[in-house]
């Protein structure tokens, strides 16, 4: 296997959003109560989870339920929104997918596995303008890091969002960030080891359009799709789409419809963990093993790797990301 989990960072849980409440049935653990700092050692073109959790991260703002009462109380530093970094040892370069409200934190875990002097990445990717994904821009501006033109890749509606909003166009106006625009299907060059490649999926795109990406390193490809409607609801085969690199993080929000006991399903069409089970069921085990499931809610308990849900995924062949996995490219 080339992931490798990397564990055990001394950082603070920052508290985030909610939309969802806690099930009775999901009550996770803390995975992990040491403090110590990681041990990086990325020599060669590598992508690093940040992140797995959904927008509002665990635990949640308003939740009164045990799996949350006790997160509350003694804070698991691992739980933090979906985020990927990526790095370029060879060109000192360092990037990262979406700001979340976790963001100060994954900046400073990617500088640490980065060996840079340099606090802010080369470049912010964003996904979409929901609260998990784009929130943590606030942390560049002149309250905080007052940072100095950090280079951030958006989309054009993303782009238009950021600079005609407050408080996202001081950020524009006073030069703490500086907008490269993407389109849709036409790659990036990052560096010469390095690309990515937006292209539109669908979602609720109230503010912004909503992508996932192909990244390409000099060695492998990686599939990332954080957030999607049901699959049916997309014109692209993602079985296709899981063929053609060599991981693929999908959006696995919840495990099943169980889990959502106070909100209409039909708001919240993402794929469930079972649905998309069943649909890569008939995949050999070499592709099934690319899928790793990411951008899970707090409700979900392949949260917690001790979980029957959890055994259920690993024997269909298939993974759960967990935070400060590294994939080399």
């Amino acid at each position: 296997m080339e992931i490798t989990m990397k564990l055990n960072v001394l950082l603070i849980l920052c508290l985030s959003f909610v939309i969802f409440s806690c099930n009775d049935a999901s009550q996770n653990k803390n995975e992990s109560s040491d403090n110590t700092l990681p041990s990086s050692n990325v020599s060669e073109t590598s992508l690093i989870v940040l992140g797995t959790l959904q927008d509002g991260g665990s635990p949640h703002i308003g939740c009164n339920k045990e799996c949350c009462r006790e997160l509350f109380l003694t804070p698991d530093k691992n739980r933090k929104v979906v985020s990927l970094g990526i790095l370029d040892p060879e060109y000192n370069k360092k990037y990262i997918i979406d700001a979340t409200p976790d963001f100060p934190e994954q900046m400073k875990i990617l500088k640490i596995y980065s060996k840079s002097a340099k606090e802010t990445p080369d470049g912010i990717i964003l996904t979409h303008a929901h609260i998990g994904h784009y929130t943590g821009l606030m942390c560049l501006g002149k309250e905080a890091m007052s940072s100095d033109n950090v280079p951030v890749y958006t989309m054009p509606k993303m782009k238009t969002f950021l600079e005609q909003n407050g408080p996202w166009d001081q950020l524009v106006h006073i030069n703490n960030i500086s907008i490269n625009e993407m389109s849709n299907q036409v790659e990036v060059i990052l560096t010469p080891n390095l690309s990515i490649k937006p292209f539109t999926v669908p979602h609720r795109d109230e503010y912004s359009e909503t992508v996932g990406f192909i990244i390409t390193g000099p060695n492998k490809k990686v599939l990332f799709i954080p957030d999607i409607d049901k699959w049916e609801k997309w014109e692209t085969d993602i079985v296709e789409e899981i063929s053609n690199v060599d991981y693929a993080f999908l959006d696995a929000t919840f495990f099943d419809g169980e889990e959502i006991n106070n909100r209409d399903i039909s708001e919240i069409p993402h794929p469930f963990i079972i649905e998309s089970m069943a649909k890569f069921e008939k995949l050999p085990p070499e592709e099934k093993q690319k899928i790793y499931f990411i951008h899970l809610n707090h409700t979900n308990p392949a949260l917690n790797p001790n979980s029957s849900q959890t055994k259920q995924i690993l024997e269909n062949g298939f993974n759960v990301a967990r935070i400060y996995d590294v994939v080399e490219l």
